[in-house]
């Protein structure tokens, strides 16, 4: 990896504990709850999102093809995917994505940490009062979905406005594995940007973090049941509070 001391890594790699704990727990936010604090150790948003790509493909796998042989049980609703609801939100997505990862490779770092930082801390508000993004209509899918699209071609965090939109059309149990199909898709164009554009896709690095995001993709594995069954909105306005925090001490740095 860069130079970082001793400290640094063993922070980054906890951080990437964090990643697969939220990724697999919630079906969204490996990147949205990680990044902010990986900017304050590293102020490049093309270092780490290849390494947050690689490793969410490499764990949607995992958790999309057990899911898959587990559909014959028929006692209790099986994780699975809403493929009506992928092909639909995809066919919308598909060109404000390579909109966004030109963005990326064009604009400079200051700038695309800056809005990063921003975007967060405007999703960090709406987990603390607990009003997130939601869409009433086929206007606001197509809005949120072109948004959300975009943004995550930046920097991977357009999550909870796809999110807006799946809410409306699929169901609790079909949540998770629906968005790891759609994220999969979406991170595969975004590695073959990156590769196209000679963006270095860190693969050691990649490799070096894996087993600590397997760590944390297992634990939420387990708390993943817990979170269909209960409503969690303490925790979630935990979260707002600490990317509020990060947000704003990111771009405290930045200005500095």
């Amino acid at each position: 990896m860069m130079d970082l001391s001793w400290i640094q890594l063993g922070v980054v790699a906890f951080i990437f504990v964090w990643s697969g704990f939220v990724r697999s727990g919630l079906g969204f936010g490996g990147s949205l709850f990680t990044i902010p604090f990986l900017l304050l150790i590293h102020n490049d948003p093309l270092y780490f999102l290849p390494i947050i790509s690689i490793h969410l493909l490499f764990f949607a796998s995992l958790t999309l093809f057990p899911a898959r042989a587990s559909d014959t049980n028929l006692t209790i609703p099986a994780a699975r995917v809403n493929w009506q609801f992928v092909r639909y939100a995809l066919l919308i997505m598909i060109i404000p994505k390579l909109a966004g990862v030109i963005g990326l490779l064009v604009l400079p770092t200051d700038l695309m940490n800056s809005v990063i930082f921003l975007l967060i801390a405007g999703y960090s508000i709406t987990y603390i009062v607990g009003r997130p993004l939601k869409s009433t209509s086929r206007t606001l899918d197509v809005l949120f979905l072109i948004l959300g699209a975009y943004i995550s071609g930046t920097s991977l965090i357009g999550g909870p406005m796809v999110i807006a939109v799946a809410m409306r059309h699929i169901q609790p149990f079909e949540f998770r594995n629906t968005l790891f199909v759609i994220w999969a898709v979406l991170v595969s164009i975004k590695l073959s940007a990156f590769a196209l554009a000679g963006v270095d896709l860190q693969f050691y690095a990649a490799l070096w973090l894996l087993p600590f995001a397997a760590i944390g993709h297992v634990i939420g594995l387990k708390f993943h049941q817990r979170l269909l069954q209960q409503s969690n909105a303490r925790f979630y306005s935990i979260l707002g509070w600490m990317l509020l925090l990060v947000s704003t001490a990111g771009l405290v740095q930045i200005n500095l």
